[in-house]
């Protein structure tokens, strides 16, 4: 089972997932004190970030996110952690003054596994239709030109190719 598993995170993982078009996974995280749900931030653009505390490129990216979030008021980055340890997670966010995005622990890893995520950072633009847009795998400059038209475009509602 966790070979079949493993070879279907593997289709995804290329530079065009078949995710891609598809409507995102309706995932639920539960953290103990709030839950998140992804359909509750329908009609929003969202930039969906899982991550972990022991991930280094993970790190890098998070001044980025943090930007994105600042520019781009209307829509919400989402940055949820795959860690397995809630004291790694806290003292992470705290140690490196995470703040500005909304971040959410999912102990068991339902929501990124409902992606096919098994390694950080891999992040999804997901339109305010709750599709899919578009796949990063790795850390992202997401203040670049490129990223920012792209967003600007799916909040306006521009028709984009997948």
């Amino acid at each position: 089972m966790l070979l079949l598993l493993l070879l279907a995170v593997g289709c995804n993982r290329g530079d065009h997932p078949r995710q891609l078009g598809l409507l995102a996974p309706d995932i639920v995280i539960h953290d103990g004190a709030r839950e998140l749900r992804l359909d509750q931030y329908r009609g929003k653009v969202v930039v969906l970030n899982f991550w972990a505390s022991w991930c280094a490129p993970c790190l890098a990216e998070f001044p980025s996110l943090i930007d994105l979030q600042r520019k781009n008021p209307a829509i919400e980055v989402l940055a949820v952690s795959f860690d397995q340890d809630a004291a790694a997670y806290r003292q992470f966010l705290t140690d490196n003054h995470i703040t500005g995005i909304t971040t959410i622990l999912d102990l068991s890893q339902q929501s990124n596994l409902a992606f096919g995520t098994t390694r950080p950072p891999e992040s999804y633009i997901i339109g305010p239709e709750g599709h899919i847009r578009r796949k990063f795998i790795g850390p992202v400059d997401w203040t670049t030109p490129e990223i920012q038209e792209f967003i600007s475009r799916l909040e306006r509602g521009d028709r984009l190719r997948t």
